[in-house]
């Protein structure tokens, strides 16, 4: 999704000065898409293995960025989400394995107390097993709308339908996963 701040010609002069080496161009791209990609890939996968799916991602960006061209009708964003998307499912396939980090390390922030994580992860370990059971284009759509938060026209482009058929389809996953979710969570949505 663009920035509020940024039209998309501004991200395709950002892109051909990025394409002809500028760091700071990308860096400025980085800034602009981090936190959407960040909050896809960390619903999707574990938080520990977030991070370096996002840093993974970046690092591809830039070494494909030449790969893209925006004449194809592909805003930046989308080819930056495909991008996206398909690292987390080739983590999926790879199943890679991490050193964890010692529990003891104190954190003062009051969002990671203990009780705050516990319902945090459970309300997370509901909503992902509820997820789950939805069928495969209801999630993506689901994830690239909330997670993402991507409008309806660039959900259409990264996942190469049509924009009425993202509407169609997002309504049709959130009535779905209501009735797969508690009704206590329900609630407080």
């Amino acid at each position: 999704m663009e920035s509020p701040k940024s039209t998309e010609l501004e991200l395709q002069q950002l892109v051909r000065m990025a394409q002809g080496g500028d760091c700071d161009a990308f860096g400025t791209l980085y800034d602009l898409f981090f936190d959407q990609i960040y909050r896809y890939t960390s619903f999707r996968v574990q938080e520990e293995l977030a991070e370096d799916l996002v840093s993974d991602i970046f690092v591809k960006a830039w070494e494909k960025l030449n790969s893209y061209k925006p004449q194809k009708n592909v805003p930046f964003g989308a080819w930056l989400f495909r991008i996206a998307r398909y690292t987390v499912i080739d983590s999926y396939r790879s199943h890679q394995t991490l050193e964890e980090v010692p529990e003891d390390i104190e954190d003062e922030d009051v969002f990671n107390r203990a009780e705050t994580r516990v319902k945090r992860k459970h309300l997370l370990h509901t909503v992902r097993s509820a997820m789950g059971e939805l069928p495969k284009k209801y999630r993506d759509i689901l994830e690239l709308s909330f997670m993402a938060e991507l409008p309806n026209a660039e959900i259409a482009r990264v996942l190469r339908m049509r924009e009425g058929a993202v509407r169609t389809q997002k309504s049709r996953a959130l009535k779905k996963l209501e009735l797969l979710l508690p009704p206590e969570i329900c609630e407080k949505v």
